[in-house]
């Protein structure tokens, strides 16, 4: 029969249960690197690592022409810092050679007449190996070179031609919105924000409860005064607190060492942050109801969390995967935050254009809470 004194719900030991977990967090000496240090040094490694952007391609180049025009092509293919010639052969062996051995990345092939072909007017032909082992990196390289060398085309033509003459063709200007520069990082580190702070609080949540239950104490709170639903509220305040610091920490390091701006309001992204903190918190409670030992449900969290990086947009986008994965990606809460998370960031979007996103983060934390809660009661019960 259960004491009276658990008949209903106490804020004092609700607060003294908030209180033992934070203190128990911070002691132990081996969570203190894994809630200050770590997430400062992932968040730059993974900010500065986790690019899309392409530059100092290493090339190689084989020129046969020799003339100034093949020397000024070859200068605007340095110049524009994607390119780093790290070769120069006179021999087209040599570029296979290369690519063979992995020395470079792209060898470009100037052949002869190359500066009579373009002043005659017939279009002069530049050639381009590239090493297709890194398909990202070979078509932005191979982007990057039809552009610069459409460029230099277009100024040696205007440089030959008289002004006025007709010129023809079809010109296309193009301007990207959200993101001018096309930079990686404003994309790329608003959604490790949202890894990061999914993979704290599934580690904190799930890990902390089963380490309750192998040493003992768990057994110990049960049989105190302390009723189910404080146990599992002084257990999930903290890492609730915990994700905002996280999230605080994460957004400066956003703003002002990457540089990314921050278009939308603050206020938006916090009411997003704490569904999504919610939803994760539930997950990692859940997954403690299943495991038994930490090192099971440290890979349980494995299991979970790779194929929900993979299917939340982070990797490759959503559209692009076939319809099954795009189906099963609806129920990942990391995909529907790093939408919100982008467009507050770049867009400066809020809840009026994003309220789908916001609904199913809402549906999914409320659902695996519950889930998780009622689960949670049958293990202690």
């Amino acid at each position: 029969m259960k004491p009276a004194t658990r008949k209903s719900f106490s804020w004092i030991r609700l607060w003294q249960m908030v209180r033992k977990e934070l203190k128990q967090t911070v002691r132990d000496p081996k969570s203190r690197p894994l809630l200050f240090v770590s997430p400062v040094i992932q968040m730059l490694l993974m900010g500065y690592a986790a690019t899309t952007d392409v530059k100092d391609i290493r090339t190689l180049v084989v020129d046969h022409d020799r003339t100034a025009e093949s020397r000024a092509l070859v200068n605007a293919y340095e110049s524009s810092g994607y390119f780093r010639i790290a070769a120069r052969s006179d021999r087209a062996d040599d570029a296979a050679a290369a690519l063979d051995r992995g020395d470079v990345t792209i060898a470009l092939t100037i052949p002869p007449g190359f500066a009579r072909d373009l002043h005659g007017g017939r279009g002069a032909v530049v050639q381009a190996l590239i090493d297709g082992a890194d398909a990202s990196q070979a078509t932005v390289a191979q982007s990057y070179a039809g552009a610069i060398a459409r460029q230099y085309g277009a100024r040696a033509q205007s440089a030959i031609r008289p002004a006025g003459a007709a010129r023809g063709g079809v010109e296309l200007r193009s301007r990207a919105w959200f993101n001018p520069s096309l930079e990686s990082r404003y994309f790329n580190v608003p959604a490790i924000m949202g890894v990061q702070v999914m993979m704290i609080c599934l580690i904190l949540t799930a890990l902390g409860v089963v380490r309750e239950r192998e040493i003992g104490t768990l057994d110990q709170l049960l049989v105190s005064p302390i009723k189910p639903v404080e146990l599992i509220l002084g257990k999930t305040i903290p890492v609730l607190g915990i994700g905002f610091l996280h999230l605080l920490v994460y957004t400066a390091m956003a703003l002002y060492v990457f540089g990314v701006p921050l278009r939308g309001s603050f206020a938006v992204l916090l009411l997003a942050s704490a569904l999504y903190v919610m939803a994760g918190l539930a997950l990692g409670l859940l997954i403690s109801t299943v495991s038994k030992t930490q090192q099971e449900a440290f890979m349980l969290l494995i299991l979970f969390f790779l194929p929900a990086v993979m299917l939340s947009g982070f990797v490759s986008p959503i559209e692009s995967m076939p319809p099954f994965f795009q189906w099963l990606s609806m129920v990942n809460p990391l995909r529907y935050f790093l939408e919100i998370v982008r467009g507050v960031f770049l867009k400066g979007i809020g809840v009026v254009e994003l309220w789908p996103q916001y609904l199913a983060l809402t549906a999914l934390a409320a659902a695996t809470l519950t889930t998780a809660t009622r689960r949670f009661g049958r293990v202690i019960a």
